[in-house]
């Protein structure tokens, strides 16, 4: 059979596929196959609407479910073995994987973003690709994950047996908050742009620092009620009997997962806090949605309940870090160990175009002028400037 009549998909079928098996890769666990990455960018004209093109990638390598390695760029046997680099590139810089690879069938050539090896891209035959083990191996070294520390990051994502992902934003976004936090990290900054998933992200983070064991008591805080109702109802539902929303200015220590609002705990002074019923340590955990509002600023109520319990690793969420002479959100969280921008959003098709419409009032357009005698709310008549 001549190799140059084959397509992509056969030369996936009869020579790569088989390579990563043969290295010890589970094609059920750790190998999944044209994985769509973007929806594609919507596209308004008039008032037709389309999409631009979806970006996927042939393989992508996993040690775990959700817990990237590798990108393999597949190519036909009329190209060259590095042809796909290029492309690969790309989907690995999205994806935050530091191994790239691309093939024809005949080779691979192996590109190491982790500058550790001695040559940055190097060709391998089919039979060197790298075994899962080698590859988690560098990937621990890369990332300076000590042993005490792996049991943490590789915990399992929660899941429904229905098998749905998370996005690749949402996943780097969850990957990057654990990693942080086993680490040893106590204030984290994650930015999301409105509309991406912040609260599912969250819940992703708090399930598996939760089932890892390192985070065993965890607030939940937000400053608007149907945030928490929301949240208790639909992302966090999988906790269960361990979760409760503090009500009626009752405390009951007896729950794991805690869902409040900053209003319902705080008071006008600090006989009136309800968060003082709790020992300052009780949380390991804290969650600030929308953390540029209220918390942001040193002087504000709604800090005090975060300085109360700072002994407690604090994640901030928000889509807008606000910075202002008496406002920062990363003096207090730090730096964001990962941003997904609303551009990004849009570029990708997963948030709607917007359209600025510009709208001028009579005033500013023709102006205004005061009748004779017409008196300001002071009981002064107004002067006639014009």
């Amino acid at each position: 059979m001549d190799k140059r009549a084959l397509t992509e998909r056969d030369i996936c079928t009869k020579y790569i596929t088989p390579a990563l098996v043969a290295r010890g890769w589970d094609v059920h666990l750790q190998v999944r196959e044209n994985v769509y990455l973007t929806d594609g960018r919507v596209i308004v004209r008039g008032k037709l609407v389309t999409r631009g093109q979806r970006k996927f990638a042939d393989y992508v390598l996993f040690h775990k479910p959700n817990l990237p390695l590798a990108v393999i760029e597949a190519k036909d046997a009329n190209h060259s073995v590095g042809d796909g680099m290029q492309q690969a590139l790309g989907y690995a810089e999205m994806m935050d994987v530091p191994f790239v690879f691309s093939s024809n069938g005949d080779a691979f050539l192996f590109h190491d973003r982790t500058g550790q090896s001695a040559q940055v891209e190097q060709q391998l035959t089919l039979a060197q690709f790298p075994s899962p083990a080698e590859l988690w191996r560098r990937y621990c070294v890369w990332k300076g994950i000590a042993p005490a520390s792996e049991p943490v990051i590789a915990q399992d994502y929660y899941s429904d047996g229905g098998g749905k992902v998370p996005r690749y934003y949402q996943m780097n976004a969850i990957n990057r908050v654990v990693e942080a936090v086993a680490k040893g990290q106590d204030r984290v900054l994650l930015v999301m742009a409105t509309g991406t998933g912040k609260t599912l992200t969250a819940f992703q983070i708090i399930w598996r620092l939760w089932k890892a064991g390192v985070k065993k008591r965890i607030l939940f805080l937000a400053d608007r009620n149907i945030l928490v109702d929301q949240t208790r109802t639909n992302d966090f539902k999988p906790f269960g009997g361990k979760m409760t929303k503090i009500t009626n200015r009752k405390v009951d220590k007896a729950f794991e997962i805690y869902l409040a609002l900053y209003q319902a705990i705080s008071g006008v002074d600090e006989e009136s806090d309800l968060f003082r019923q709790f020992s300052p340590d009780f949380f390991d955990l804290i969650i600030v949605d929308e953390c540029h509002r209220g918390s942001a600023s040193e002087d504000s109520a709604w800090r005090s309940v975060l300085d109360y319990f700072s002994s407690a690793t604090q994640v901030g969420l928000t889509a807008t870090p606000k910075e202002t002479a008496d406002i920062s959100t990363t003096n207090y969280f730090g730096e964001p160990v990962y941003t997904y921008s609303l551009k990004q959003g849009i570029e990708d098709g997963f948030l709607a175009p917007y359209k600025v419409v510009r709208i001028d009032l009579d005033k500013d357009l023709t102006g205004w002028r005061p009748e004779t005698g017409k008196l300001d709310k002071l009981g002064q008549e107004i002067e006639e400037r014009i």
